[in-house]
């Protein structure tokens, strides 16, 4: 799958969220392009015009965006879209 097409998982650098959202989406065997935020003024924008504030995680599943959790809000979110999760 082209990289484009892929869902996007703004992060930044040292954040436990973004190393659980991760883990969740690895072990759960989803492929995603991974956007670090921390040193990228336009990525950082980008982060922040989608999901309307400027904390991290970020996942825009193809136009879906959960913004600003953890795991707890990740596997209903991606649950409630019929995606695998880990067991």
């Amino acid at each position: 799958m082209p990289e484009s097409t892929l869902p996007s998982l703004y992060v930044k650098t040292g954040c436990p969220w973004c190393a659980q959202a991760r883990s969740v989406l690895d072990g759960a065997g989803h492929n995603y392009r991974e956007i670090n935020v921390t040193d990228s003024h336009e990525a950082f924008a980008e982060m922040q015009r989608i999901s309307g504030q400027t904390k991290a995680p970020v996942l825009d599943w193809h136009g879906d965006i959960l913004a600003d959790f953890g795991a707890d809000e990740l596997v209903p979110f991606l649950a409630k879209r019929g995606l695998a999760t880990p067991v």
